[in-house]
């Protein structure tokens, strides 16, 4: 049984408010009908937790993952082309719903539903979960009479994009562990191996080679001053945080990740295979070219391709095509520019620019299956250049000894 709480409204025009328990919000709603009780408004009781729970609890809206996003919107088409009601169908998938944040996320739409809301209007109160791309969409399915088509377009979509994602996300995560592991090895050497090679040179007094002073000195500074070496990159992070979060900031990390070398080429593609895509589905799915355009400046994640957007769309609006600017932004390779002003020209716009994410999401793949056979070879040569470095500089005068001592033999 649930507590549900109410304000409603007797048949003598007095208002009253008080507590419910029925085992569901239909049968609360029908008790209360039968007392002649004109309902205002009827939802679950809050229960007051502690600071533990109240932090740790699940909310509606809270971030839900994106597989489970897209398997949820292909069911939904799937059952509204079945010819179940939306709200039958909305209902269903909240009840076999596992996760509890989505699971009261899909409840809150339901009563915003059954309220008397639009679909579209329910789902814009959650932008944590449903982007400006799927309520565009959903909006343009409810005008257009083809939601579960819309729909089945949108899980499409959900599912490339996260495809492109992880291809993404594969070839960063060799490189970023290689990099923590050079980390800690070469760390491990200056804090502990380092030190008990100075106590051997110490008491053989003897004089050290140049690259064997450097070392001693970084182990030592290491050692004594592991504090401001800590609390330099403390500082250096916060310092970085806070440049981004500046306009200039922002712009100056964007523009580095479209030039930054091997990968900036990598993050241009990814970065026209998501406008083409975006902008294919907006357009597909019946959203008007100028709104599409500004869902997809607003969704691209890079400020540079942001503005280039924007400014292409205040061109189309005075009457221009959309790849004449797109061409001068420079951002754009030219085929994707010509080949937009082909789609433009003959009327199959949305086509090309599918044909396009194709192509460039083949690159992708592409080009992170070369960065990660490059990039293997590049971080052993960086390892092996560090540590053997590090080596060389510790043996260099015990080698020394050697020779004197087979010299004076």
């Amino acid at each position: 049984m649930v507590t549900f709480k109410y304000s409603a409204k007797s048949a003598d025009g007095k208002a009253k408010n008080g507590t419910i328990r029925a085992k569901d919000q239909t049968e609360a709603t029908m008790e209360l009908r039968k007392q002649g009780l004109t309902i205002f408004s009827l939802k679950p009781e809050e229960k007051k937790a502690g600071f533990a729970a109240a932090l740790f609890q699940p909310h509606a809206g809270s971030k839900i993952k994106p597989d489970e996003l897209s398997v949820f919107t292909r069911q939904l088409s799937t059952m509204i082309g079945a010819g179940i009601p939306l709200l039958e169908s909305m209902e269903i998938l909240q009840d076999q719903t596992d996760n509890p944040a989505f699971k009261l996320t899909l409840e809150s739409v339901v009563e915003k539903i059954r309220g008397g809301a639009d679909f579209s209007e329910a789902l814009s109160s959650y932008p944590k979960v449903f982007s400006r791309i799927y309520i565009s969409m959903v909006k343009a399915g409810e005008a257009g009479g083809q939601l579960d088509a819309i729909l089945i377009r949108l899980a499409e979509y959900l599912e490339s994009a996260q495809a492109l994602k992880r291809e993404i996300k594969s070839a960063m995560t060799y490189p970023v562990i290689s990099l923590a592991l050079i980390f800690l090895i070469v760390a491990g050497l200056l804090l502990f191996v380092i030190p008990k090679f100075k106590e051997i040179f110490a008491s053989l007094k003897v004089e050290l080679p140049l690259p064997t002073k450097i070392i001693l000195a970084i182990s030592e500074g290491a050692q004594n001053y592991w504090w401001a070496w800590g609390g330099g990159l403390v500082v250096l992070i916060i310092g970085l945080i806070s440049f981004t979060k500046t306009k200039r900031g922002e712009y100056t990390i964007h523009w580095l990740t479209l030039h930054i070398p091997i990968f900036g080429d990598l993050f241009k593609k990814v970065a026209v295979s998501r406008f083409c895509r975006t902008f294919a589905t907006l357009i597909k799915s019946g959203v008007p070219i100028l709104g599409a355009l500004e869902i997809v400046a607003t969704t691209s994640g890079n400020r540079i391709i942001e503005e280039s957007i924007n400014e292409a769309r205040e061109n189309v609006r005075k009457g221009e095509t959309l790849s004449e600017p797109l061409s001068r932004s420079g951002v754009f390779p030219p085929m994707v520019t010509r080949m937009i002003g082909i789609g433009e020209k003959s009327g199959a716009l949305e086509s090309l620019l599918e044909k396009i994410s194709e192509f460039y999401d083949q690159q992708v793949k592409a080009t992170v299956e070369s960065l990660t056979a490059m990039i293997e070879p590049i971080l052993i040569g960086i390892m092996g250049v560090v540590v053997g470095g590090i080596v060389v500089a510790v043996f260099m005068p015990i080698l020394e000894i050697q020779k004197a001592v087979m010299k004076k033999g």
